[in-house]
């Protein structure tokens, strides 16, 4: 027997080491009350704006990556969110979208971690990069369900758009091929556990933004 055929594949061990990080950013309160329609598109507006912040960090530190041994399998022009982000938060605040527009502290804080690793970890970049878009392709499209029937939001139209990937006909056939690209990722088994470990601070970063979040639009009582 191969002694190989009994290792777990990469993107086996990175879903399963989060998943406690990945469970709790999802059931956040939050969360919870948005997907829940019991909360406004003011609320649904502000963290779109957050949003803004951490992709343009994931996508501006992409375009330096791209040729990168490590990260640079990742980059894929069918993922890039910010220009749809703009055209939703156009949507919602208007043409003049980007005046006033403030990062809360958690969500600078993220955004600065990824730039970090964009700068100096590719390897730490993978982990922000797959936390955030295999997690669009996913339970991203219950958000966008909500949110079109919650707000009135058209149809895969402005406001949703950051939801939907025009480019990728077959999101099941893509995540499968994303994860073949975890699976052999160019790192020593140290670098992936360090991978795991990045991952888990990714998924606590956004739940401290879905906290302060929370903070912003409590439930009234």
């Amino acid at each position: 027997m191969d002694a190989t055929a009994t290792v777990t594949p990469f993107s086996t061990l990175i879903r399963t080491a989060s998943h406690e990080q990945h469970t709790e950013a999802e059931t956040s309160t939050f969360m919870g009350d948005l997907v829940g329609g019991r909360l406004g598109v003011d609320a649904y507006t502000r963290y779109t704006e957050q949003l803004w912040f951490v992709y343009r960090a994931l996508e501006e530190g992409a375009e330096a990556l791209r040729n990168d041994p490590v990260a640079g399998p990742f980059i894929q022009p069918e993922l890039m969110r910010s220009t749809e982000l703009e055209r939703d938060l156009a949507h919602l605040r208007g043409e003049d979208w980007r005046e006033g527009l403030e990062p809360l502290p958690a969500t600078a804080a993220y955004a600065a971690r990824v730039t970090e690793c964009a700068r100096t970890w590719p390897a730490g970049y993978i982990a922000h990069h797959y936390t955030r878009y295999l997690g669009d392709l996913s339970g991203g499209q219950i958000i966008r369900d909500k949110a079109e029937k919650t707000w009135g939001f058209e149809r895969k139209g402005d406001g949703v758009r950051f939801y939907v990937f025009e480019e990728i006909g077959n999101p099941a056939a893509f995540k499968r091929g994303y994860r073949e690209l975890l699976d052999a990722v160019n790192a020593d088994d140290l670098e992936k556990q360090r991978i795991v470990e990045e991952c888990k601070r990714a998924f606590a970063l956004n739940t401290a933004v879905f906290r302060e979040l929370g903070e912003v639009f409590p439930l009234s009582a």
